[in-house]
C-alpha cells in the first residue's frame, strides 16, 4: 500500500498541479508510475461536473460556466500538457526535418505559432464548453481518463525520439510490458464503457481513437519517435477532439 500511495503521488507531482507529498523518484516509485497517470482525468472530470452542477444551482450564465469548464484542466495539471501542444506545433511549423524540429521542441520559448495555437485552442475550447446543450457527465469524465490511457500507452509502446527528457525518463523507469497491459485493457474498457452512451459515447471514442492512431504515423514520420511534448500535444488533441465529436453529435440531435 505504502508503494502504491508513492506511485500515485510521483504521477501527481509530475503530470499536475496539485501538491502532493514529495517522494524519491526511484526504480520503485516509477516502475508503474504511468499506470496512475489516468487517476489524474478523475479528478479533472469529478471536479468539471462539480462545476456544472455549481453554475446550475447558482445560476451563473453558460460563459462563465464555459470559461471555468475551460480553465479547469489548466488549473489542475499546471499546463504542462498545453504547453507540449505549444512547443509542438512550433516544431511542426518550421517544416524542417526530424533533427531539427526535435531541437525546436527542447527550446524554452515558445514561438509565434505556438501563440497562435494556443490562443485558438483555448477560444474553440470555452466555444465548445459555454455551448455545449447538456453536460453529459460519466461521458465527459471518462473522457479526462481515456485521453490519459492513451497518453500513458503511447509512451509505453511507441518508438523514443531521443534518450533524455520527460518520456524517455517514466518510458524507462516503467515496467514496460506490464504497464502497457494495464493501460490497454483500461483503454478498451473506457471506450466500451463510453460505447454504452450511444451516439454520445461512440462519437468521442471514434474521436480518441482516430487522433491516437494519426498522432502514431506523425511521431514517428515527424518527429522521428515520441517525446513528453507529443504526448502533450496528442492529449490536449484527444480532449478537445471528444467534446467536439460530443458537441456535434448534441447539436444534430437537437435539430433533428
Amino acid at each position: 500500500m505504502k508503494t502504491l500511495l508513492q506511485t500515485v503521488a510521483v504521477a501527481f507531482s509530475m503530470f499536475s498541479a496539485v501538491p502532493m507529498p514529495q517522494f524519491p523518484w526511484d526504480a520503485k516509485n516509477m516502475r508503474y508510475a504511468l499506470s496512475a497517470f489516468p487517476l489524474i482525468g478523475v479528478l479533472i472530470g469529478g471536479l468539471g461536473w462539480l462545476w456544472w452542477l455549481a453554475c446550475g444551482w447558482l445560476g451563473f450564465p453558460a460563459l462563465v460556466r464555459g470559461a471555468g469548464l475551460c480553465l479547469l484542466p489548466l488549473w489542475v495539471t499546471g499546463g504542462i500538457h498545453l504547453d507540449g501542444y505549444c512547443d509542438t506545433h512550433d516544431a511542426l511549423a518550421s517544416h524542417a526535418g526530424p533533427e531539427k524540429r526535435q531541437e525546436i521542441l527542447k527550446d524554452p520559448h515558445i514561438g509565434a505559432f505556438g501563440v497562435m495555437r494556443l490562443c485558438g485552442y483555448l477560444l474553440v475550447s470555452f466555444v465548445l464548453w459555454a455551448t455545449l446543450p447538456d453536460y453529459a457527465g460519466v461521458p465527459i469524465w471518462l473522457s479526462f481518463v481515456l485521453s490519459r490511457c492513451l497518453s500513458g500507452l503511447a509512451v509505453a509502446t511507441f518508438p523514443l525520439a531521443r534518450g533524455s527528457g520527460l518520456a524517455y525518463t517514466f518510458a524507462a523507469a516503467a515496467d514496460k510490458k506490464r504497464v502497457a497491459r494495464m493501460l490497454c485493457v483500461a483503454s478498451v474498457l473506457l471506450v466500451l464503457a463510453l460505447c454504452w452512451f450511444r451516439l454520445r459515447g461512440m462519437g468521442m471514442a471514434l474521436a480518441a481513437l482516430g487522433i491516437f492512431v494519426h498522432y502514431r504515423r506523425k511521431s514517428e514520420r515527424e518527429f522521428g519517435g515520441l517525446s513528453g511534448d507529443l504526448a502533450g500535444w496528442f492529449l490536449q488533441r484527444a480532449e478537445l477532439g471528444m467534446l467536439a465529436a460530443l458537441w456535434l453529435v448534441e447539436w444534430l440531435e437537437g435539430i433533428v
